[in-house]
């Protein structure tokens, strides 16, 4: 590793969580790790609004009220771990920033379910929101879609889905996207995220036998003509930084407008660590400012 391409604070995260071994019979104490390690990463945040689980038709959610319209949001971890606590404060900072609500969805997650019951999760919340936000003070006609890592793998299936049914999202966020199946990254795994988590959380999330070139699987081979306009965050020391930087450009030559920053020195999936980088901050205001510029707040 050559800690002098790492910002002095990404250094000094290295090893603030507990790294288990990633393996089918370890789940439990891997997931508890990435509990146990918030207090450190995330810090207290404080929610601008009021804070309530919902019942999203039978799918766990959490909302952040603050303002009508609203973010859905789907949290990190491969798909197999992370959950609301894991990123409750990064959903209340996102409010903050954005001015917006924010639903986050606590998704079934592989390997006990596979695909496809994260993405159908995400349905169902839209879904719900759109018929029961009203009578809570939300807009259905003002949302947005947004995840990190592999929740923007499911952020970015879910506007995709919902533009194919004819009621595209206003915007989408998408913090250090999984985007391709391929798996084939940068030597860049000493600096957090491994290859082998990766190849872990997509052969946890697909079952044997699915064609992984499908849309719901591989969003960057889809028809992107007509999907909302979109940011996307990557760190330069991660390996899902290619081919999230890819997406951003199938998306522009799609005609979609796009906010793609790279922030230099920065590891996978910063900007959920708010008490550990300031760059967290910046990423978050820099989503709240894209959202306000393409959507404003009524």
């Amino acid at each position: 590793m050559d800690l002098s391409r790492l910002h002095p604070q990404a250094r000094a995260a290295l090893g603030v969580q507990r790294r288990e071994p990633l393996t089918v019979a370890n789940l439990t104490a891997v997931r508890h790790s990435m509990v146990a390690a918030v207090p450190d990463e995330v810090g207290l945040v404080h929610a601008p609004g009021t804070v309530v689980d919902v019942d999203a038709n039978g799918v766990p959610a959490r909302l952040f009220r603050h303002g009508t319209a609203v973010v859905v949001y789907a949290h990190g971890g491969g798909w197999v771990l992370g959950d609301l606590d894991t990123h409750d404060g990064l959903c209340r900072a996102l409010a903050a920033e954005t001015g917006w609500s924010v639903l986050a969805v606590d998704y079934r997650r592989a390997p006990e379910h596979p695909f496809p019951a994260a993405p159908d999760d995400l349905d169902t919340a839209l879904a719900w929101l759109r018929s029961s936000g009203p009578a809570l003070g939300l807009d259905p006609a003002r949302i947005a879609v947004a995840g990190d890592s592999a929740g923007g793998h499911l952020a970015t299936v879910a506007a995709r889905r919902a533009r194919d049914a004819g009621r595209p999202p206003a915007a989408q966020l998408l913090i250090c996207p999984v985007v391709e199946p391929a798996q084939d990254y940068p030597d860049l795994d000493d600096y957090g995220l491994h290859r082998e988590e990766m190849a872990f959380f997509w052969d946890a999330y697909v079952p044997p036998g699915v064609d992984r070139s499908a849309a719901d699987l591989s969003p960057h081979l889809a028809d992107l003509a007509g999907m909302p306009p979109t940011v996307i965050v990557t760190a330069e020391l991660d390996i899902l930084r290619p081919e999230a930087e890819r997406y951003a450009a199938a998306l522009s030559a799609a005609g979609v407008p796009v906010v793609s920053a790279c922030y230099q020195g920065m590891v996978h999936n910063f900007p959920r660590k708010l008490a550990l980088f300031d760059a967290a901050h910046a990423a978050l205001a820099q989503l709240g400012a894209a959202l306000r510029h393409w959507v404003p707040v009524a």
